[in-house]
């Protein structure tokens, strides 16, 4: 099995590089650089009608997948690995993963933008989502408490949250306020398939630690 991964140093991309290496999946990178616009070339929209990363093309029968939570999805269940067998453990993964789809990430990323890149210019809005923000850690950490992981083991629903954590910074968030939170992202960030993932598609600074 090889899959060809298109993808960007973002939290989605680095969900599905960080599976890759958790499952051990051979994989080759294609960067596509959304700073320069790549996402939008033709050849790439073939793969990614949405024009977002990441997105993946399965050597083994020609399957080509968008969206993070859809790719995450696929390679568990054809590896087997990260996705309970049990139905309701695996509905429990699924519940968190579309938390992430549906509200985390889509908030964490109207942060990005609102908190750190244009402070100052919606204030309105920068008080809403700092208030959203705190409000979603919080849910994580309460999730947390007592728990190693969100939905008990090990699974895609940690390796889509994780990501996006991993830029509390720019959501100012503090984790030292959220310790569950906290003591779960140090333990992600030192397994190595994480650790190796994150720096997909081009080395990064390190991982940031609270």
């Amino acid at each position: 099995m090889t899959i060809d991964l298109y993808t960007w140093g973002t939290p989605n991309g680095r969900k599905v590089s960080i599976m890759l290496e958790e499952v051990g999946v051979a994989y080759e990178v294609h960067p596509i650089n959304i700073t320069q616009g790549e996402q939008h070339a033709p050849e790439f929209l073939k793969i990614s009608p949405n024009n977002k990363i990441p997105a993946i093309v399965d050597r083994d029968n020609g399957m080509a997948l968008m969206e993070s939570g859809a790719i995450l999805k696929y390679l568990a269940e054809k590896t087997g690995r990260l996705m309970p067998a049990d139905m309701a453990a695996r509905h429990r993964v699924s519940e968190w993963l579309m938390w992430q789809m549906g509200g985390f990430g889509p908030t964490l990323g109207q942060a990005h933008q609102y908190l750190k890149f244009n402070a100052g210019k919606a204030p309105f809005a920068e008080e809403r989502l700092t208030k959203e923000v705190q409000r979603l850690y919080g849910v994580l950490d309460r999730r947390l408490e007592g728990r190693d992981y969100v939905a008990d083991d090990y699974s895609i629903a940690d390796i889509a949250i994780w990501p996006w954590v991993s830029r509390f910074e720019w959501h100012q968030a503090d984790l030292n306020a959220f310790p569950n939170v906290k003591r779960w992202y140090v333990a992600l960030a030192e397994r190595p398939g994480v650790q190796r993932g994150y720096h997909v598609p081009t080395p990064q600074p390190e991982i940031p630690m609270p």
